[in-house]
């Protein structure tokens, strides 16, 4: 699909681009200076928000803090089941900005992350606009840790788009959808999303095939210029966390295949698991017999391991489901 005439040279002017505002969803005072940082790093944009809003996940205590910390911005409560999708949900029923952009309690957006996502929008086919997210390693990027899978760690990964392009679905700790396109889907999924510190995902995902679905001929975009830093804290760099977020991954896949319609629902995937992890291998062993990077084969043998386990969470997922359709509960076998 051609994405010419989203070219930002070509924008309309800034009258005419759409109002943002932006949410944070967030749970526990244990991040709370990650989540000072990430209201701060909003309030100094180049291009100001139309508004800013904090979601606290069923945690009152949390939300006053807020309040307290930050008179300026609108602290509300998650008014569905607890978990991301539900606080997302939440944020969207109360915004009154055009466009909602959506920022990680522990990430941290560069000066111009509103700008590049807005000026996207001057192209009216475009529902959504998404941007990278570049890992902060709190100890270091582990050597065998493979960019490849950097997804793992709530990051963007090898692979996506070097240039603003259209794609299948956005990266929830950076991304912006049109209001209107988030209320006519109906919101984010209840049957994905993180709940507290669980590995679960892909709500997004869902969401974007199914906004798509539901209006062809228009597309989500991806554009690198808008960026912003997601903290990785140490418990996230273990090769447990690796193996239980892949298996994670899997699983929900296994929903999004479920809940989306037509055959290419998992067409990136497969494109990734064909072309992306085989190139990452082959650089990985390279790197290993040239001596150019440390770490080469243990990256390599990471993206074997973390293909498996995503697969087998994957087929996991799909049993569960066979098994809850025939009537009976999931594990009863």
């Amino acid at each position: 699909m051609a994405i010419s005439n989203v070219d930002p040279r070509s924008a309309a002017g800034l009258d005419e681009l759409p109002t943002m505002s932006v949410v944070i969803c967030t749970y526990t005072t244990d991040r709370w200076y990650d989540l000072e940082r990430a209201v701060c790093s909003v309030m100094n944009q180049t291009t100001a928000p139309h508004e800013i809003v904090v979601v606290v996940d069923h945690n009152p205590e949390l939300r006053q803090r807020v309040r307290r910390r930050f008179p300026a911005v609108t602290a509300i409560e998650n008014r569905f089941a607890r978990g991301l999708s539900g606080a997302r949900n939440s944020g969207i029923e109360i915004v009154t900005g055009e466009v909602v952009a959506f920022l990680d309690d522990d990430a941290v957006a560069a000066p111009t992350w509103l700008h590049y996502l807005q000026r996207s929008y001057s192209n009216p086919d475009v529902l959504g606009v998404g941007g990278v997210a570049e890992p902060a390693w709190d100890g270091g990027r582990p050597d065998w840790f493979p960019a490849e899978f950097d997804w793992v760690v709530g990051c963007s990964h090898v692979g996506l788009p070097h240039r603003l392009a259209p794609v299948r679905n956005l990266l929830g700790a950076n991304m912006s959808i049109r209001r209107d396109v988030l209320e006519l889907a109906g919101g984010f999924s209840g049957h994905l999303g993180r709940i507290g510190a669980d590995t679960a995902g892909c709500e997004e995902t869902e969401l974007c095939i199914r906004a798509a679905n539901r209006d062809p001929g228009r597309f989500f975009a991806h554009e690198p210029a808008a960026r912003v830093t997601h903290r990785v804290p140490e418990s996230r760099s273990s090769w447990r966390y690796f193996a239980q977020r892949c298996w994670a991954e899997g699983r929900s896949k296994a929903v999004v295949s479920r809940l989306s319609t037509g055959s290419g629902t998992l067409r990136t995937e497969r494109s990734y698991a064909t072309r992306t992890l085989p190139a990452g291998i082959a650089k990985g062993v390279g790197d290993a017999v040239t001596r150019r990077r440390r770490g080469g084969m243990a990256r390599a043998a990471a993206i074997v391991g973390g293909l498996t386990v995503t697969s087998a969470g994957y087929l996991r997922g799909l049993v569960e489901h066979a098994t809850t359709a025939s009537g009976d509960p999931p594990g009863s076998q």
